[in-house]
């Protein structure tokens, strides 16, 4: 009895072993942000803390932020564990920024009827960074050779060299060549097609999933995930470490889902979410500011315009088209206090629907701003906010509603006849009052001055 509990002992005092080696899949839908590159980067913690087998970012993007981006091929490059990067589900698309982040993976995989590829930069202005091409050159006629030209055969240049000799302005050349050397960098260091992902910054090159696997731009093309890991199981990748195989076999897979505050980053970085923070917060605290005590709009109005700027901190953001917008909602604000037959309010629309399409790039990715949208909550807060201060000008105009102010040039009704002193009905009650002509039963009289609680009235 002693030896079995010394051998159950010593069993326990040893890890236990699992059976199935443990996936963490990660979800990226839409554009890639700073909430995109916050949740990878704990995925790839929590894969390391586990000591997962292989991380899979499940991916479908029309691109994001160079930031974001480059926060994310980093972690993904300091992975302790195995990255595979699938474009998925059917429909898909790694474009822009989600061809750098499948290029940087320890594995590139893709679903049958997915696209990879249009990685060409986009300027802060919102144009392509890629210079205009230079113009052709005059044909020659094919029977008069230039007697200039040399007829030897020349080696091709290189895609690198082309982009040299293409005009642009300094700036262009800039961010093009620096995407180029980069993205060459990623396809190089797993030996992927770099020539290619060249072509997909210079020129937008795409692929679909079956081009890209015979290109040599990805690893494999699965139907699903259990078709993606079955092909993965004994697939050696290049780590830190050294040559890796992957055992994926009987793989039990983690799904990783963002936490409540990633979500909420998410919802709050998209442009047009911004927009209506910013413009809650600041009728809020205006209608606060008009009605103090109210406290629930000024409540509300600070917990936006912080929200907001918050997101503003993570969005690439154009602070003359912020101020548009600011001075936008001053003018709607005046139309109500001084109006001015709809100039104030119509200069104040147009300052912000040019100040909300200068404040974002609509060129970016996944972060653009639609023109119908902006337009329409510019009529609708424009109207409401001239509603708004309206209103309360008119209840201010109004005077007290209770206490002497409201008593003191109401009207009251007579209770009984009387010469001097007598009752009065007045916000449903009785009161004393005293009058210096004769008055009626039933007769309405004004409430001139109150004296302690008698009323100084006369025929109205």
């Amino acid at each position: 009895m002693k030896r079995l509990l010394i051998l159950m002992a010593a069993m326990l005092s040893f890890p236990a072993v699992a059976d199935n080696n443990n996936i963490v899949v990660l979800e990226v839908k839409g554009g890639i942000g700073a909430a995109t590159a916050e949740y990878i980067a704990n995925g790839i913690r929590h894969a390391e803390d586990t000591s997962a087998e292989l991380l899979v970012i499940k991916i479908d993007t029309p691109g994001g932020l160079l930031n974001a981006t480059r926060d994310i091929i980093q972690d993904i490059l300091a992975s302790e564990v195995p990255v595979a990067t699938y474009v998925t589900p059917d429909g898909a698309r790694a474009a822009s920024a989600g061809t750098y982040i499948l290029l940087a993976s320890h594995v590139a995989a893709m679903t049958p009827t997915t696209s990879v590829g249009a990685a060409t930069p986009v300027s802060m202005t919102g144009g392509d960074a890629t210079p205009s091409p230079a113009p052709s050159p005059v044909p020659q006629p094919a029977d008069q050779p230039d007697s200039a030209e040399d007829t030897t055969e020349k080696p091709a240049e290189s895609a690198s060299e082309e982009m040299q000799e293409l005009p642009g302005t300094a700036m262009e050349r800039k961010v093009l060549n620096d995407a180029v050397s980069y993205i060459r960098s990623l396809a190089e260091r797993y030996d992927r097609n770099a020539d290619w992902a060249e072509d997909a910054v210079i020129s937008a090159a795409t692929l679909t999933a079956e081009e890209a696997l015979e290109q040599n731009v990805i690893e494999f093309v699965a139907t699903d995930l259990d078709d993606l890991l079955q092909q993965l199981n004994g697939y050696e990748v290049a780590m830190k470490s050294g040559e890796q195989a992957l055992a994926t076999d009987n793989a039990v897979v983690d799904n990783y889902e963002p936490n409540w505050r990633m979500k909420l980053l998410a919802i709050i970085s998209n442009p047009e979410i911004v927009l209506l923070l910013g413009l809650a917060g600041v009728y809020g605290l205006i209608y606060e500011g008009w009605n103090p005590g109210a406290i629930v709009p000024g409540v509300v109005g600070v917990i936006c315009l912080l929200l907001a700027a918050y997101a503003l901190q993570v969005l690439p953001v154009n602070y003359a088209g912020l101020a548009l917008i600011v001075v936008g909602v001053a003018l709607m604000i005046a139309e109500a206090f001084a109006p001015s037959f709809g100039a104030l309010g119509i200069g104040g629309i147009a300052a912000f629907v040019f100040g909300a399409i200068m404040m974002f790039d609509k060129d970016i990715p996944g972060f653009g701003i639609s023109l119908a949208f902006v337009i329409g909550l510019a009529v609708v807060f424009a109207a409401l906010v001239i509603w708004m201060v309206g209103y309360i000008l008119k209840l201010r105009r109004r005077g007290g509603v209770s206490g002497a102010d409201s008593i003191v040039g109401g009207t009251a009704t007579v209770m009984e006849d009387f010469t001097t002193e007598g009752r009065v009905w007045l916000e449903g009650e009785a009161w004393h009052a005293r009058s210096a002509v004769p008055v009626s039963k039933d007769q309405h009289v004004v409430v001139v001055a109150m004296d302690g609680l008698i009323l100084d009235i006369k025929p109205q």
